[in-house]
């Protein structure tokens, strides 16, 4: 049984002590393929993802500017995200959208900047990798008028009806930890409707660690735990987890 981490942050400084070990816990709890999320700190370093898909074989990445950093971003910074996208081992765009929780970029700065990359994946053909955060509406509202081709709704936070409307998109679901909290029982419904062939997993990490491990840093190998609650939720085995969410991502990222 194998799966695929398919949101990680393995060059934050919370790895610095203990990356390569936790890339070997990964590979020893059978997760075969992670996807390094290349925001890093934001622009002008936008290869954080690509330096660590050339260490690892089985790790791939993404390019993007996340809504944090928005402020950050110039002309020079899509151009360079463009280049990027070509590099073989980059799978995507990501991961870029709206965070109205924190605001550290204006929210008008961060539609701008969303709509740009939006636009660099388009002209590229790369799926994007999504971040909403108090933001639903705004969100949709602008992949439904800019958006026609291949996404993953990463770390998924809403329910029954924000999945549907995602689906409707044409999106992937990806589901992190927070699926494992108990008082998340939007999350889980949403969980047990997801089409097979729509769902993903993920970690986040180093952030949302799963039950058991919530409150500690989170790491590629604690995906086995989410896993295990979808299975409980969907009511299958998690060897069907695994297959489906494994495949899911390999079509989806055109590795297939």
């Amino acid at each position: 049984m194998s799966l695929v981490d398919s949101h990680c942050h393995l060059d934050g400084p919370q790895f610095d002590g203990d990356r390569e070990a936790a890339v070997e816990r990964a590979l020893e709890a059978g997760v075969t393929t992670l996807l390094a999320i290349g925001t890093g700190n934001g622009p002008p370093d936008l290869e954080a993802g690509i330096r660590l898909a050339e260490r690892y074989a089985h790790v791939y990445a993404t390019v993007g500017v996340h809504p944090h950093h928005a402020a950050k971003a110039t002309g020079r910074t899509f151009l360079e995200l463009e280049e990027l996208l070509r590099h073989p081992r980059v799978l995507g765009v990501g991961e870029i959208g709206l965070d109205y929780h924190y605001n550290f970029s204006p929210p008008e700065v961060q539609r701008e900047v969303f709509r740009a990359q939006l636009d660099v994946a388009k002209r590229c053909g790369k799926p994007v990798v999504i971040h909403t955060r108090e933001a639903w509406e705004d969100t949709f509202a602008i992949l439904e008028s800019e958006w026609t081709g291949r996404g993953i709704m990463h770390c998924f936070s809403g329910g029954p009806a924000e999945a549907r409307r995602s689906l409707a998109l044409g999106f992937h679901i990806s589901f992190a930890g927070v699926v494992t909290f108990p008082k998340a029982l939007e999350l889980q419904q949403a969980a047990r409707e997801v089409p097979a062939d729509r769902y993903l997993v993920e970690t986040d990490a180093p952030y949302l660690a799963p039950a058991p491990h919530r409150g500690k840093r989170n790491e590629p190998a604690f995906v086995t735990h989410t896993a295990a609650k979808l299975a409980l939720l969907r009511g299958v085995g998690p060897e069907v987890i695994a297959a489906e969410s494994t495949n899911n991502f390999r079509t989806l990222m055109g590795l297939a």
